[in-house]
């Protein structure tokens, strides 16, 4: 399923309440924000041009919370929160989203690693239709930092949103090393 699916399936699913109240997992903060309780991570009610629209629980079993993040003309992002037990390969931890990106007719046009918020974080992209001079593209970006896996999941438009795409992933990633990092 794809972001933009996902994030649709939650909404319908969850109904506006949950978008407010995030339960045990995030908690409120100043400035409309939502911090994440285990980590501290905070998840601000913006981040550049996208507006926070969910935060919860995305794989319970794992320990796995998610924000999740809109803007105008359908750019999605979401971030994953993880706990690490051990060594964390970003690869291989997000070889379940490349494998249905490619089941659904993604094509990887782009895998290497990418400097954000002062340190390289792994990075995949894959090409998902095109429309006229318009590329849709879909992002997978994923660091340890800290006791934590940061991964960012995006869908935007190349090369309309790419400066959009930029700009939340430094945001995102800056936040990360900045508040995870420092709570080894």
């Amino acid at each position: 399923m794809s972001l933009r699916a996902t994030l649709a399936a939650f909404t319908i699913a969850a109904g506006p309440a949950l978008a407010q109240e995030a339960g045990d997992v995030f908690i409120d903060a100043p400035n409309n924000a939502k911090a994440h309780a285990a980590s501290g991570f905070v998840c601000p009610s913006s981040i550049g041009h996208f507006e926070r629209n969910a935060v919860g629980e995305r794989d319970p079993q794992a320990g796995a919370d998610f924000c999740a993040y809109s803007a105008l003309d359908g750019v999605y992002g979401m971030i994953t929160l993880l706990p690490l037990t051990g060594p964390y390969d970003p690869k291989t931890a997000l070889v379940p989203d490349f494998q249905e990106q490619e089941a659904t007719g993604g094509r990887k046009i782009a895998e290497a690693p990418m400097r954000l918020g002062g340190a390289n974080v792994y990075a995949r992209t894959y090409r998902t239709t095109d429309l006229e001079d318009t590329h849709y593209r879909v992002l997978f970006a994923a660091s340890a930092v800290g006791n934590w896996a940061v991964q960012v999941t995006m869908e935007y438009a190349s090369p309309r949103d790419d400066a959009v795409e930029k700009e939340f992933l430094e945001l995102v990633y800056a936040q990360a090393f900045k508040k995870l990092a420092s709570r080894n």
